[in-house]
């Protein structure tokens, strides 16, 4: 507290506290939470959730095998990559039938359909590919919001030689502020997957500074990357103000990754957002590996909430 400043009292603390948590805008991605007396420590409360991405290991099952195959492995949040043929077939030349019968199997359903995640990325050099880009991502933005999903997973992506980095990332900032605002108009949130070269987290975070526009949020992709140069926590910092409600993890047991002081940070900062399996190694029982994986975060979820 500096000199002169006059304590919070517990009425002007719980305003400050709602008045924060409006303003990260992370659409679906904190629960109700009983404040804190002003002068007690911070609880840990955040129970992040663990999900499921149909990158690799789901790309052969529809939507009637997803949903069994989830509930059997009790994951209660899944997100459809889109643009490749999938089996699910949750792709933009569906109908509006074919649309609200998606939205009415998951609704029915104990599994949650938490986000669609397509390959639009906005570092092109070319001005046409770029507008291309803004252009699908919007009808991806539609689909989402038709079938019942929150939000839309989108690529920075890459620097280029001879293109300043400052010019990448502005161009990459000013496509997500058009972007943003089509999302809020659907109730949508557009998920920035750190992935690229222009995916790095000190990246990340001179891209959202200089977008403008809430509805976009940060989806961390777990990439040992993300511990380089001053640590995971200090590069987990760059970007904590601007997380979304979902993440990309993969195989927990691979130590190359900081997994558990990950999980540790979002219990610590109250984030239940939804942690998505994307994974590609060959397994014999796909379901299997992913209950493994979900124990597994389990546990790593209840040793950080032990502190």
């Amino acid at each position: 507290m500096r000199i002169n400043e006059k304590k919070p009292t517990r009425r002007t603390f719980m305003a400050a506290a709602i008045q924060a948590a409006a303003g990260a805008n992370l659409i679906g991605a904190l629960d109700p939470v009983e404040l804190p007396a002003a002068d007690s420590p911070a609880p840990k409360t955040g129970k992040p959730r663990f999900g499921f991405t149909t990158y690799q290991w789901g790309r052969d099952w529809d939507i009637p095998t997803l949903i069994a195959n989830c509930q059997k492995a009790k994951v209660y949040g899944v997100e459809l990559r889109t643009s490749s043929k999938y089996a699910h077939g949750v792709e933009l030349d569906l109908g509006a039938a074919q649309r609200a019968e998606v939205k009415k199997r998951f609704a029915d359903s104990p599994v949650k359909l938490v986000g669609i995640a397509c390959g639009e990325k906005f570092d092109s050099p070319k001005p046409d590919e770029v507008k291309k880009a803004i252009e699908a991502a919007k009808d991806f933005l539609k689909l989402s919001a038709d079938v019942g999903s929150t939000g839309l997973r989108v690529f920075p992506n890459d620097f280029h030689k001879d293109i300043p980095r400052e010019t990448t990332i502005q161009q990459i900032a000013d496509a997500l502020n058009e972007v943003g605002k089509y999302a809020a108009d659907l109730g949508q949130q557009v998920r920035l997957e750190c992935h690229g070269s222009a995916g790095d987290l000190e990246s990340i975070r001179a891209i959202m500074d200089r977008v403008k526009v809430p509805s976009v949020r940060v989806k961390l992709n777990s990439s040992p990357r993300d511990a380089a140069g001053k640590g995971f926590e200090h590069n987990f910092n760059l970007v904590k103000p601007f997380l979304g409600d979902t993440l990309h993890i993969h195989d927990l047991n691979d130590e190359s990754f900081p997994n558990q002081l990950q999980v540790a940070l979002l219990v610590r900062m109250g984030w239940n957002g939804w942690a998505l399996l994307e994974e590609t190694r060959p397994v014999e029982d796909r379901v299997a590996a992913i209950i493994a994986q979900r124990e597994l975060w389990e546990t790593m979820v209840a040793k950080a909430m032990e502190g």
